[in-house]
């Protein structure tokens, strides 16, 4: 589910506005008010407002700063008015702008019921304050798509069910082991499940797009980048030996950052290095202490068992919401403009690492996930954003919120996975700016939970796929995107994005 901040329009402007808030400031403006529907969420908002309304902020303003105007010969608040309004009347007229713009937003957005999902597209310098005369500015501003609410009520979810044998435990315990082990060179050809160094070359006939040296991959059936994927990669890889060269073809997506080579097949070059084997390290005293302060392999896999549940839950709830927003958005047939889309990629990016961290999932899954929607923005995220706004409607109607106990809840998930105390989690969130990305995954599932509770369930079984693609980070095509990237989870980070905690998967 992609996430758009939730805006007030008078908290836009400049952050000193804020300051001045009394009974004269807040009196209703006397404004006119023009709005022009250019598309679902795009309008063009003109308003006025009265010169009656300038004369009594410039007033104010210059009562205000009787008592303390410094003027040469007169002692503080002996000056005459007149003298005051002629040597400051720039500075006081600047404030005056600013606050007319603030209550003159915040008027809108109340009387107009604007639910906007961006920043207005406001040039403030170019406002001009008139000498005589109304006050007059235009801005663009995205809003929410206007929609009857679909029925939510008595839908029909399939619910995936399984029992986690031990022979379950026992692969999960191996992937365990696997994520502590050291990859040691072997001098011999690769087969399928080794690792290869390589340097890899990306290129267009001649010219090279991309490159990368000392690339560490697993051999799976599919390489995956950020912008596209090689298939059959495993027997592309199956029986190279260090020092060899293999060239295969990779296919970059419809939405590659590289505009004129999107959907076309390019070459990509495999130098290889070196071939190495994972060798598993020993479960003893010393490792079940650093995999999380266990005394017994028992309880190690009792971990392991409870987070292969947490697992299951968020297949459930995936499943459950795949279902309930294709039945909500089906006649959801908004066209949204390609700026947001592109915008709101990037937050959907990072919703969907924030749901599978506090689900459990390894580095290597979730950096897999995040080139599946990468190569995918765009329609990913128009689908996305529909269901947000469905969603977002329901909770207002329904008066559900984020509570700071569900913060603290999702932060403690997030935190048992990146091996942090959650007060470090909390505080990247925050400085990071996606503290509202989590309030809309919390409201986003408790709205989903309510449906839920109105629903009715039918049981399917389910069997987790395997692992097909092995993902590494990088732009095949070149011409990256002016999106931000998603920052990595330190664990991340200080492994050059191989995983360094231990996941827990099937």
């Amino acid at each position: 589910m992609a996430d758009t901040e939730k805006l007030d329009l008078d908290n836009l402007v400049d952050e000193e506005v804020d300051e001045k808030v009394d009974e004269q400031t807040t009196e209703k403006l006397d404004i006119e008010v023009t709005i022009e529907r250019r598309g679902t969420c795009e309008r063009h908002i003109a308003v006025t407002i009265s010169r009656s309304d300038i004369e009594r902020y410039y007033d104010k303003e210059f009562t205000e700063l009787m008592p303390s105007a410094q003027v040469p010969g007169f002692r503080p608040g002996h000056a005459p008015r007149k003298l005051i309004e002629r040597r400051f009347r720039k500075d006081v007229t600047d404030r005056v702008k600013s606050l007319l713009l603030a209550d003159g937003l915040e008027q809108v957005n109340k009387e107009n019921k604007l639910s906007a999902i961006s920043e207005p597209d406001i040039d403030l310098d170019a406002v001009e304050m008139p000498d005589e005369g109304p006050l007059s500015f235009e801005f663009d501003l995205e809003v929410r798509p206007e929609f009857d609410l679909p029925e939510w009520k008595g839908l029909s979810i399939e619910k995936p069910v399984r029992e986690f044998s031990s022979a379950n435990v026992d692969r999960a315990l191996q992937n365990v082991l696997a994520d502590r082990g050291r990859l040691v060179p072997y001098d011999g050809s690769a087969e399928v499940g080794d690792y290869v160094s390589t340097d890899l070359t990306f290129k267009h006939g001649e010219q090279v797009l991309s490159s990368s040296t000392e690339e560490v991959i697993r051999i799976r059936p599919a390489l995956s980048f950020r912008d596209g994927k090689i298939e059959k990669f495993d027997e592309l890889m199956t029986g190279v030996r260090a020092g060899e060269t293999r060239i295969g073809q990779a296919v970059l997506t419809h939405d590659a950052p590289n505009v004129a080579l999107r959907g076309q097949a390019i070459t990509a070059v495999f130098d290889v290095l070196e071939v190495k084997k994972l060798e598993l390290p020993e479960l003893d005293e010393e490792l079940l202490d650093e995999l999380g302060g266990f005394e017994l392999e028992a309880d190690l896999r009792d971990a392991i068992k409870d987070q292969l549940h947490r697992q299951l839950q968020y297949e459930q709830h995936q499943r459950a919401r795949e279902q309930i927003t294709a039945a909500l958005t089906a006649a959801a047939d908004w066209e949204l403009p390609p700026e947001l889309l592109e915008r709101q990629s990037h937050r959907e990016l990072q919703r969907a690492v924030m749901e599978l961290r506090r689900s459990g999932f390894s580095d290597d899954e979730i950096r897999a996930h995040q080139n599946e929607l990468r190569q995918n923005s765009a329609a990913s995220t128009a689908r996305a954003l529909k269901e947000h706004f469905i969603l977002e409607r329901i909770a207002e109607d329904q008066g559900i919120d984020a509570e700071e106990d569900d913060y603290e809840q999702e932060i403690g998930l997030i935190a048992a996975q990146s091996g942090e105390s959650p007060r470090r989690v909390r505080a990247r969130i925050e400085k990071g700016g996606t503290m509202d990305v989590l309030r809309n995954q919390i409201v986003e599932r408790k709205v989903i939970e309510l449906i839920l509770e109105h629903a009715e369930f039918k049981e399917v079984s389910y069997e987790p796929a395997e692992t097909e693609a092995e993902a590494i980070d990088q732009t095949a095509g070149g011409q990256g995107s002016d999106i931000p990237e998603a920052k990595p989870e330190p664990a991340e980070a200080a492994a050059g994005g191989r995983p360094k905690e231990p996941p827990i998967r099937e």
